[in-house]
């Protein structure tokens, strides 16, 4: 196996002035603003939420309305996807904080150490990462929500479904034995540059097998569907695990396209937000 990457203490962020503020207080008063679009908070232990991560001025009304309406525990597994290519398949960034602009919030090294120690194919990564985005435009969200929230950022690139599944379960029952709550909060955005209709149409077909907890009919949905959601192989993870910790209760909390804010209705990207408990 190859090595992985050399850890470091903390993670900078990659993209703050560019898919959000780098203005601390911009930032932090533009975060509440979205959060309080939320519904009543769920009265149910949020198990996996699945939120999307484009610039805040496409989806932070999603990720708001979705993540304010979760009832998150204090440890968070934060699972993403890789558009760098960069790194290990199941990467684990493995200690310090991850900064974001006025604050950080700190890496969770107890659940880290316990989850690679239960799933080996889990390593310690940072490279994936490094210039990744995905994870990097919720922590201000899961800051904003609970400072005191700490996380584990895995950003998955491993396309094999039977992997995926296994490792999920594996992830599920590694939890279940930890000895404080975590909820798995997954990033990803649905349908990109489709038509408006079309991507409302691709993304309920993608929607419905998770809103059902079936892991496999949902990575073989957006596979043979063709559509191109980005985080399919964490989300198929997480539903595994989902489904190992006993998840029954599933809702849509918000959907929209870019086109819906910008106008641009022929080549848009959707968003939805989703909780399981």
């Amino acid at each position: 196996m190859p090595q992985p990457h050399a850890p470091s203490p903390d993670r900078r962020p990659a993209v703050a002035g560019q898919f959000y503020t780098s203005d601390p207080d911009a930032l932090r008063l533009e975060v509440r603003g979205y959060l309080e679009q939320a519904e009543d908070k769920s009265s149910l232990p949020s198990i996996l939420t699945m939120a999307p991560h484009a610039g805040y001025y496409f989806s932070g009304a999603v990720a708001g309305a979705t993540l304010g309406r979760a009832n998150l525990a204090e440890t968070v597994l934060l699972l993403g996807p890789n558009h760098t290519g960069l790194g290990q398949h199941l990467a684990v960034w493995p200690g310090g904080r991850w900064l974001y602009p006025g604050g950080a919030i700190s890496v969770d090294t107890e659940l880290v150490a316990h989850l690679c120690a239960q799933e080996p194919r889990l390593v310690h990564d940072t490279l994936a990462h490094e210039r990744e985005h995905s994870l990097e435009v919720l922590v201000p969200f899961l800051a904003e929500l609970n400072p005191a929230t700490r996380i584990v950022p895995l950003a998955v690139s491993q396309p094999d479904l039977a992997t995926l599944l296994s490792v999920g379960k594996a992830v599920g029952r590694a939890l279940r034995a930890f000895a404080r709550p975590v909820s798995m909060v997954v990033s990803s955005d649905m349908s990109h540059f489709v038509a408006h209709e079309m991507a409302q149409e691709l993304d309920a077909k993608a929607l419905d097998p998770a809103l059902a907890l079936n892991p496999s009919l949902f990575y073989e949905t957006v596979r043979g569907e063709n559509i191109s959601m980005c985080g399919v192989l964490p989300m198929t993870l997480a539903l595994a695990a989902a489904c190992e910790l006993g998840a029954s209760q599933t809702e849509i909390t918000a959907y929209a396209t870019s086109g819906e804010v910008n106008g641009e209705m022929r080549r848009v990207v959707g968003y939805a937000g989703m909780i399981a408990s």
